[in-house]
């Protein structure tokens, strides 16, 4: 077992804004491939990569989905973003690569969903329903109705990542909320998701079904109330670490552009939400910033490893 981390680095310069990877053997210290270059670089839409997701189908090939969006295009001279403008203009589409190998890849395709009302189209994920072979990818989004004025995630269903269903309201809650991360263990769907306000800081959540209704984890909540900034974490990702204990990896942005990265919280088991802080315990070569976690086979590493070289 190894694993496969697919991000890219916010820095203020439109490199940063791409496809990066990097290799564990034991999800806990990380190298970087391709010398630190990116691995893909956007030359349609926005021309930026932001919130990697690499999804493993199950014909065994690969799919990488990304926002469509540079905010290093979008800044001033004196490096300001227009954050209300975003949400009406920014990435009205996301971008699509497929791969049989995650080292060939196709040409870059920009997918709308048929819907011209999104303001903006935010941290796709997605989550694959083994009993019927369907594929939900879901994002935040603000639409045209309020104004562009509310984010809450939409949903997609696919089976080949070529025909999409027509964009439906997924989850949403009173305040703004994006960066929902999905998995299903035991029967339990678990949905991970960042608060933008009252409070501002990531939540949890469990249904035993797909589409809902989704109960609220009040541990989870008190917890990530302990720790210095909360409103400042984002972009939950998770994954089972060779000795069965399981890790949510939050992206803390609030620090020096080149220093941003990922923090680790370990809990017991999958499915055990009592999650604590464990950064002490990994070794990242540079800030990783909103990006998935994949698993793949020491052959897959090692592969990947020579290639990128």
């Amino acid at each position: 077992m190894a694993y496969l981390f697919s991000h890219f680095k916010e820095k203020i310069t439109p490199d940063g804004e791409q496809i990066y990877f990097s290799l564990s053997r034991d999800g806990l210290h990380w190298e970087e491939l391709a010398g630190g270059e990116p691995i893909l670089t956007a030359q349609k839409g926005e021309k930026g990569c932001r919130d990697i997701e690499t999804v493993r189908l199950q014909d065994g090939s690969f799919v990488i989905l990304t926002t469509d969006l540079s905010i290093a295009y979008r800044m001033d001279d004196q490096g300001r973003v227009d954050w209300k403008q975003v949400n009406r203009t920014g990435s009205k589409c996301l971008r699509l690569y497929r791969s049989p190998d995650l080292m060939h890849f196709s040409e870059e395709e920009l997918i709308d969903f048929g819907r011209e009302d999104f303001g903006c189209m935010w941290a796709p994920e997605v989550y694959c329903e083994e009993e019927t072979g369907e594929y939900l990818i879901h994002w935040g989004s603000t639409v045209a109705a309020d104004d562009y004025s509310h984010m809450a995630i939409y949903g997609s269903v696919t089976k080949d990542f070529r025909t999409f269903s027509r964009p439906k309201l997924f989850f949403e809650k009173e305040n703004e909320i994006l960066d929902t991360h999905l998995r299903k263990i035991d029967g339990i769907y678990h949905l991970f998701y960042k608060n933008a306000d009252s409070p501002a800081m990531n939540m949890h959540a469990t249904s035993k079904a797909l589409f809902g209704p989704y109960e609220h984890d009040e541990a989870f909540e008190k917890y990530m109330a302990t720790l210095e900034k909360p409103g400042s974490y984002e972009a939950p990702t998770t994954f089972t670490l060779p000795d069965g204990r399981w890790c949510l990896m939050l992206d803390f942005f609030v620090c020096e552009k080149e220093k941003m990265g990922y923090v680790p919280f370990i809990s017991p088991a999958p499915g055990d939400s009592h999650f604590r802080m464990a950064k002490e315990s990994f070794r990242f070569p540079y800030g990783f910033k909103h990006g998935g976690v994949l698993e793949i086979s020491d052959e897959e590493y090692e592969a990947l490893k020579a290639f990128y070289h």
